[in-house]
């Protein structure tokens, strides 16, 4: 396919090609909008359309879907669960091909489960792609490194973040979606409002499977779960907070499930080391937007708002960063957790990689915070039983507007802005 003009490189792009070049076909999941059309092309030699509503389109679907498999590989199947047949079509494809690099499937919602539908194993690598971190959107210098990090590379002090938290609380209200980026902060939160609005009347109604959702009470569950960003709140306690409308715990779970069939929520599952002391550790997850600019848009809030109520704007950068360090770390083999024990120690974001290296994080919006973020890593750290646990990588603290600096005890501290994969 001819090379896309404008095209913004994604973190993934690297998996996407790596993975290419081994696995017979990627499936490129995520939200809707956040670029993985564009994405797919950029690694593509030819595509098809499945919601493009082309008459032939559908004329070949009903008579022979192997034919819109044909085309010049790597071949790009936008939107697949629009015709989840396809899957069986595109893996028994794959077989006999015996080559990698076949096919890129895109995909905004999962499919209802299938007891027909073979997983995929061994023959497509699942990449979720997200919103576009600051890195992404040309917002950071990229000069912290997670992978430096996690080689021992301290970075390069820099006591002047460019930034203020005004600043940052405008990016994160603006949110990441590719097609926002030009637009200014407020534009960017009108289109998000009429996202939400298409989230709760469209996308939900058309998951397959899914029992029709009363817009009026999956709006309020939205608020209410932004109010809970960030947090290990229950589905009662999500339930109990839907302002107006009465809503059972089941319907909340039933809520949930639906909005991570869309990708707009995502769990932060809770580390679970192996710790000197008995104290319990506590096994909820944490709830997220695949973006904290949803939970803005959903309930109507500027960064000028935001500024009046630091408490969530700690809760929603919090949760920005989580999404950050989701998106560098899996490059890595990393996944993101929580920790926090009933003795109250905790890092709000604990990166481990494959190779059981890890590194714990506390997420502070000013820089006069650092010195107790620095004070609960350390309580955290020195409770792991390194004899089964291994130590701590490193430990870092990072800010909207605080300086770059390794710190007198060793960690590391930076704003969210400074990082990179």
């Amino acid at each position: 396919m001819a090379a896309q003009k404008n095209y913004l490189p994604r973190v993934a792009d690297r998996m996407v090609e790596e993975s290419l070049g081994y696995s017979g076909g990627v499936l490129l999941e995520g939200v809707r909008a956040c670029g993985k059309t564009m994405t797919g092309r950029r690694h593509a030699s030819s595509e098809v359309a499945l919601d493009s509503g082309l008459p032939q389109l559908r004329a070949a679907l009903d008579v022979d879907p192997s034919l819109v498999l044909a085309g010049e590989a790597p071949r790009l199947i936008d939107e697949w669960q629009v015709e989840p047949s396809l899957w069986n079509l595109v893996r028994r494809e794959i077989d006999s091909r015996r080559a990698p690099g076949q096919f890129i499937l895109t995909g905004s919602a999962v499919p209802a489960e299938d007891a027909a539908r073979h997983s995929g194993a061994h023959r497509l690598s699942r990449i979720r792609l997200r919103p576009m971190t600051l890195f992404e959107r040309g917002l950071g210098n990229g000069s912290v490194s997670l992978a430096g990090l996690f080689d021992g590379h301290d970075p390069k002090p820099t006591l002047d973040s460019g930034t203020s938290v005004r600043e940052a609380l405008d990016a994160l209200v603006h949110g990441g979606w590719p097609g926002d980026r030009n637009l200014t902060v407020r534009q960017a939160q009108r289109h998000l409002r009429d996202y939400v609005d298409d989230i709760i009347n469209i996308d939900v109604g058309r998951l397959d499977g899914e029992p029709r959702r009363d817009p009026l009470r999956m709006r309020a569950f939205i608020r209410s779960l932004a109010r809970h960003v960030s947090t290990e709140a229950s589905f009662a306690t999500i339930a109990k907070d839907v302002s107006g409308q009465s809503l059972s715990a089941e319907t909340a779970v039933a809520y949930m499930n639906a909005l991570k069939r869309l990708f707009i929520v995502e769990e932060q599952p809770a580390w679970a080391p192996h710790l000197r002391s008995r104290y319990a550790v506590r096994t909820s997850p944490k709830l997220h937007f695949v973006d904290p600019a949803l939970a803005a848009a959903a309930t109507a809030t500027s960064s000028a708002r935001l500024m009046e109520d630091l408490g969530t704007a700690g809760q929603w950068f919090e949760s920005q960063a989580v999404q950050h360090l989701r998106v560098f770390a899996e490059p890595l083999g990393g996944h993101v957790f929580h920790f926090r024990d009933k003795s109250g120690r905790e890092a709000d974001i604990v990166v481990e990689l494959d190779d059981g290296r890890w590194a714990a994080f506390e997420v502070k919006l000013g820089q006069r915070q650092i010195p107790a973020a620095q004070t609960s890593l350390a309580a955290l750290v020195d409770e792991v039983d390194t004899k089964r646990t291994p130590p701590a990588e490193f430990t870092a603290v990072v800010t909207a507007d605080g300086p770059t600096m390794t710190l007198p005890d060793g960690s590391v501290t930076f704003p969210l802005r400074a990082l990179r994969p």
